[in-house]
């Protein structure tokens, strides 16, 4: 952790004005805390510091060990920098409408962050991202991550936390992305509604879910497979995937090349995935961790993308807009546009 980080950081429990204390314990030779603790000076809560990530966070309280696992066990795959591709950067830059040049000194929420696929492509544009997630993943995004050290190339800072109780002070964000994590929280309108309250006035909010619509009523067998799998172990989640993946892998393979018939792979219970920026083995791989990221998720809560609208309208926001499975909006410019929009 970099002691400047203490200028974002609130105290999750008490919401007091006052910054965090650090006590620092081992210190890394560029400055970086590596073990240390936080101390709420107000209600007197401390957090520790533990391999340079804050964390805020009980074991206990985590409920996504599967994700915490698959980003471990795959961290790179998805890390354009390290794979080879674009599909990050292209999934980002397409999925947030922001441009490329719009990143430079920037400061963005990454709520969620996994294994940093999308910071380390926001940092890499020159942004300093704050990456959040509740689960292990955050060490695999402190891992692919720490090659942004600052200055114009950007920067990463880690925290573990839950996105319902964020350790930051509101206000203080040119942007926040949520991708592909809304569906997978326990109240996804209760984190949508919370996440603004982070940016700045004329901040950039970015949401992107999974639709509720016609295409989950014909995935029969994969919705059949999760009346059990969300209670599965990590160990029978990923056995499950590996021969679910061996037994229809070839057979998805075969249509992806066809056209006409390709779509019949939303019927096959993997999520299968042939694109052609990947080596083969990576779009074997990549079909494996999305198919385990379907059954091992505790939660899968679909949301209509015209009621997310709504929701963002409902607590303030301007240039509200958007389409199946995402979800634009910007924060008031002054408190006199706040003013006018419907009570919170």
């Amino acid at each position: 952790m970099r002691p400047d980080l203490l200028d974002l950081l609130a105290c999750p429990v008490c919401g007091g004005d006052g910054s965090l204390e650090l006590t620092a314990g081992e210190i890394a030779e560029d400055g970086d805390v590596v073990t240390g603790t936080l101390a709420c000076p107000s209600c007197g809560v401390a957090y520790p510091i533990e391999r340079s990530v804050p964390r805020f966070v009980a074991p206990a309280d985590d409920y996504c060990g599967n994700f915490g696992f698959q980003w471990q066990a795959w961290r790179t795959l998805q890390v354009d920098r390290l794979s080879g591709h674009k599909l990050s950067e292209q999934r980002l830059i397409a999925d947030s409408r922001w441009p490329r040049a719009w990143f430079a000194g920037k400061t963005i929420l990454d709520a969620g962050c996994g294994a940093g696929r999308f910071a380390d492509v926001a940092a890499g544009l020159g942004a300093r991202v704050v990456g959040v997630d509740i689960s292990a993943a955050i060490d695999a995004c402190r891992e692919t991550t720490a090659i942004h050290g600052g200055g114009p190339g950007g920067r990463v800072d880690c925290i573990q936390a839950s996105l319902f109780e964020l350790p930051l002070k509101p206000g203080i964000f040119d942007a926040v992305y949520c991708m592909g994590v809304i569906q997978h929280t326990p109240d996804p309108v209760a984190l949508m509604r919370n996440l603004p309250k982070f940016l700045k006035p004329g901040g950039r909010l970015a949401y992107n879910f999974y639709e509720e619509g016609l295409w989950r009523r014909l995935q029969v067998i994969k919705y059949a497979l999760r009346l059990i799998t969300p209670f599965l172990s990590v160990d029978a989640n990923l056995a499950l995937s590996k021969a679910l993946v061996a037994v229809f892998y070839p057979l998805t393979r075969r249509l992806a090349s066809i056209r006409k018939v390709r779509i019949l792979n939303h019927f096959i219970p993997i999520a299968s995935v042939h694109d052609s920026q990947l080596t083969p083995d990576q779009q074997h791989a990549w079909t494996l961790l999305d198919t385990f990221d379907w059954y091992g998720a505790r939660f899968e809560k679909r949301q209509h993308h015209d009621r997310v609208a709504a929701l963002l309208k409902d607590v303030g926001l301007k240039e509200v807009e958007s389409a199946p499975g995402l979800c634009w909006a910007i924060s008031p410019a002054s408190q006199s546009d706040d003013a006018s929009a419907p009570s919170r």
